[in-house]
């Protein structure tokens, strides 16, 4: 009997919202606003939420691509790129390599010098590499010509060159440049550029030029068994801090002979400003979101009171035919429903295609300068967004249990009477 009453509840809604010529003008005008209300404050959630995973994304991988996951440095305080050199030896790289989660490692050198062509001057970094240095960053960030690829046995000098770098000082694929380095005595070496890339993190590494790792130890005075860091990468960013940890109790009694032990720092050490903003973004998200999930419902507030308010007669006649209050409320409740089901389903459609426009043709440009990016980035993430649409739907439902207590307060006799 409870099973058809429901199923009755469940008609008389579905109905009343199915038939075309049901309701006056200003309640199918408030039908429309609440349906257009919902799918507008849900595309607005669902691009909130993919936007947002989307910079954060595309911004730590480039972070992470210029650093490691992990970096092991010299523990002296020494934040320049002139930092004491470290032995990868104590670094134990095979054993990094074998630990759960890690992906790769890798020595790198660090060192600052100036750039001289015929008519420009400029500040630079380099960044030595090795043969077992893993190029996928820097490949997937080319603009024009190859990563150059370097060896143990043949001195390169070819470098990797970024876009900002090669503009001011015009240079092209092919182009040779001196660079001078400040030290007792003054050095320079001639370089070939390579190839040309653009991570769009100038103001992070500020012209960052890739070289082989020996001009960097000769220039120093190192042994090949030196260098200014090794970097870690992962597998995934979740298994950073888990990685981090693990390399530091390696590290914790792996002390030189002056006891010293290597410095473990995470990318988010290094770069915490870049990351303490895309933390901000996440508490815009849910700001945006809790407005949006406002907004929907507090229109489909106003709808369903019209809807109850037009309705006053058929709320009587079904009351004397024995319905109770709950009964009644069920059915405007299951039609505000579809009323919501259908917003929603037109906000992940209008969502979704924005999303894959932006994908395909970056018609929203950004200023890479200030945003490190030069276009939204967007992430489809498929457990956030059916989160977002299951808890929108719960949370707008919720807010129309308030309005459709009104019903119990509406009088059979007169509501037949006044018809």
């Amino acid at each position: 009997m409870q099973k058809d009453i429901k199923s009755a509840e469940f008609f008389i809604a579905r109905r009343i919202t199915t038939d075309k010529t049901n309701g006056t003008k200003l309640s199918r005008l408030m039908v429309r606003i609440a349906t257009g209300s919902v799918a507008v404050s849900l595309t607005v959630m669902l691009l909130a939420i993919m936007v947002t995973a989307g910079f954060q994304s595309e911004i730590r991988n480039k972070a992470v691509g210029l650093t490691g996951h992990v970096v092991l440095s010299n523990y002296d305080g020494n934040t320049s790129f002139e930092a004491a050199p470290i032995d990868i030896r104590r670094a134990d790289i095979p054993a990094i390599m074998r630990l759960k989660g890690v992906r790769h490692a890798q020595p790198v050198a660090t060192k600052g010098g100036i750039i001289k062509t015929n008519d420009e001057i400029q500040g630079a970094v380099l960044k030595g590499m090795d043969a077992t240095c893993d190029p996928q960053f820097f490949s997937s960030c080319l603009v024009t010509g190859e990563v150059p690829a370097y060896t143990d046995t043949a001195l390169s000098n070819r470098v990797l060159v970024p876009l900002r770098l090669a503009r001011q000082l015009r240079l092209d694929t092919g182009s040779r440049f001196d660079m001078y380095f400040v030290q007792e005595p003054l050095r320079v070496r001639r370089f070939t550029v390579g190839g040309i890339y653009n991570a769009q993190l100038d103001d992070m590494v500020n012209a960052l030029v890739v070289c082989d790792i020996n001009h960097i130890r000769t220039l120093n005075g190192w042994s090949r068994e030196q260098a200014s860091a090794v970097e870690v990468f992962t597998n995934d960013f979740a298994q950073m801090n888990t990685v981090a940890e693990t390399i530091d109790d390696m590290q914790a009694f792996n002390m030189d002979e002056e006891g010293v032990r290597l410095k473990v720092q995470t990318v988010t050490d290094l770069y915490q400003f870049l990351f303490d903003w895309l933390n901000l973004l996440d508490m815009n998200v849910w700001i945006i979101l809790v407005l949006m999930l406002l907004v929907g419902g507090f229109n489909m507030i106003s709808g369903l009171l019209i809807m109850v308010f037009e309705k006053m007669s058929m709320i009587g006649l079904l009351k004397a035919l024995g319905m109770r209050n709950a009964g009644v409320q069920r059915v405007f409740l299951y039609r505000a429903a579809f009323i919501t089901l259908r917003g929603m389903l037109w906000g992940n459609l209008i969502a979704f295609a924005l999303v894959l426009l932006q994908q395909h043709f970056h018609f929203i440009a950004l200023d890479p300068v200030t945003y490190y990016v030069d276009s939204v980035p967007v992430l489809l993430q498929p457990v956030p967004v059916l989160l977002v649409n299951v808890f929108g739907f719960i949370g707008i439902t919720l807010l129309l249990a308030l309005p459709v207590l009104i019903i119990s307060r509406i009088s059979p006799d007169r509501t037949i009477k006044a018809e």
